[in-house]
C-alpha cells in the first residue's frame, strides 16, 4: 500500500543532440506515472506531487531484489528532506527500471530522480520495503 505522505518527485535529464526529445519523454513516462513533463531543446524536467508516480520504480525494486542498492544510494544522497538517485535513460526507454550508481553509467546520460518530503525517511522505507503499510 502506498503511504499517505506528501512527496515532491522531480525527474531531470539532458537531451543530447542525437536524441529525439519525444523518446526521452517516453523514457521518463515509462518509469514515472502521472508526471507533468516539460522539455526544451536540451533538457527535460518532470514533476509530480503523488507517491503513486513512483509505483513502477517501487515494483521494480521489489521484483529485482535491488532494495539494498537503492537503500544505500538513497541514504548516501540524503540531505535534509531530500534525496536522489539515477536511472539509466536507455533502459527506461525500453521499459526497464535500472539504477545507476554514477552518472557516467548511462551512455546517453542518466535520469536524475529527486524526492523531497518532510517524511523522507518514510518515503525511502516504502520505496525499498515490501512490509511498509499505511
Amino acid at each position: 500500500m502506498i503511504p499517505l505522505v506528501e512527496c515532491k518527485i522531480e525527474a531531470l535529464c539532458e537531451i543530447n543532440p542525437s536524441e529525439d526529445p519525444q523518446k526521452v519523454e517516453q523514457a521518463v513516462s515509462n518509469v514515472l506515472d502521472g508526471v507533468e513533463i516539460k522539455t526544451t531543446k536540451y533538457s527535460l524536467a518532470a514533476k509530480s506531487g503523488e507517491m503513486e508516480s513512483l509505483a513502477k520504480i517501487h515494483e521494480s525494486i521489489q521484483n529485482h531484489n535491488t532494495k539494498k542498492i537503492y537503500y544505500r544510494i538513497l541514504n548516501d544522497n540524503l540531505e535534509g528532506n531530500s534525496t536522489w538517485f539515477y536511472l539509466n535513460k536507455q533502459a527506461a526507454f525500453a521499459n526497464n527500471v535500472a539504477i545507476c550508481e554514477h552518472d557516467d553509467e548511462s551512455p546517453m546520460g542518466p535520469i536524475k530522480i529527486v524526492l523531497s518530503s518532510r517524511n523522507i525517511d518514510r518515503v525511502i522505507e516504502w520505496l525499498v520495503s515490501t512490509s511498509m503499510t499505511d
